[in-house]
């Protein structure tokens, strides 16, 4: 990490506080372009880092920590300290690289392989997210998670939850509102108010960014991304918009009738709806050879 990433990121997170707005949106709908699937590996071809991974240790960090002062005679015979869960940096998730040459941005993967990513935006009631968690689990299904940086405000237990139960946790903003109509200043604020939250919560701002409010993100999103250390965007080719809290069975026929192999598949937290659907999706895609794995699995 050089020492220019760290002055922009200690900049955006000053200019968070700044332009933070309100209001979480609940619903999840795609307000931006969409393109018909060109039909090749994945969109947005681009420079890739070589190793396929995010440097672990985002900026934030200040600079060397300042030496311990000597202790006083008064104080230097009392028993240490015990260390506390608080005082325990989180570990950062271990993600498998990336196959070579990924491109900056991906809507699905090899169309050839029988893998399939369940990518769900991070929101809503925690109960019914837990629900649904638990479903996967069960089925020993890795999900991968867009969270909103707002709702880990609300729910910071959430980020732990999620990674312990093997799944992946990527940045879906902080506010949820249209970012493709932002100023380059406040886009990256968004994102680098979210990715704050994943690195205090979880040791890591995670590997992917989904731009809020949007299919696809714009070149200028696409670089606040990057200066905030997402290499990588996640869209997806499959939406079967359960935001709109269709009926179980509905939400099954929308997804099966749609994926297949490399399908990013957009999903949400927080409705009812699709945690019925939940066990029939993952039968649906039993019987058809697809396997649910890890956005990070998919592309590696």
């Amino acid at each position: 990490m050089t020492a220019d990433r760290r002055t922009v990121l200690r900049t955006t997170v000053k200019l968070a506080a700044l332009t933070a707005v309100g209001g979480l949106l609940t619903a999840c709908g795609d307000t931006g372009r969409r393109r018909t699937d060109p039909g090749a590996f994945a969109v947005r071809p681009g420079p890739v880092d070589p190793s396929g991974t995010v440097d672990p240790a985002w900026a934030g960090s200040e600079g060397p920590a300042s030496p311990e002062p000597a202790a006083s005679p008064a104080t230097a015979s009392a028993p240490p300290a015990v260390a506390t869960a608080a005082d325990t940096p989180p570990t950062p998730p271990v993600l498998p690289p990336l196959a070579p040459g990924t491109p900056v941005e991906v809507a699905y993967g090899p169309r050839s392989g029988r893998g399939v990513a369940l990518t769900f935006h991070g929101s809503g009631d925690p109960a019914l997210a837990t629900a649904l968690l638990e479903i996967a689990e069960q089925r020993g299904v890795g999900l991968t998670v867009m969270v909103v940086g707002s709702w880990l405000d609300q729910q910071p237990q959430m980020a732990r939850r999620i990674l312990d139960g093997g799944h992946e946790l990527g940045n879906h903003t902080q506010n949820h509102q249209n970012i493709s109509t932002m100023t380059p200043d406040r886009a990256r604020a968004e994102i680098a108010q979210c990715a704050e939250r994943l690195q205090r919560l979880t040791g890591s701002i995670g590997r992917w960014f989904r731009p809020s409010a949007a299919q696809y993100a714009t070149p200028m999103v696409r670089e606040q991304a990057k200066a905030v250390g997402y290499e990588h965007v996640l869209s997806f080719d499959v939406d079967p918009r359960d935001y709109a809290d269709p009926n179980a069975a509905e939400l099954q026929r929308r997804v099966l009738g749609s994926v297949r192999g490399g399908s990013v598949v957009a999903l949400h937290l927080g409705h009812r709806c699709t945690v019925d659907a939940l066990p029939g999706i993952l039968d649906g895609l039993g019987r058809a050879g697809l396997t649910p794995v890890t956005a990070s699995r998919l592309f590696a």
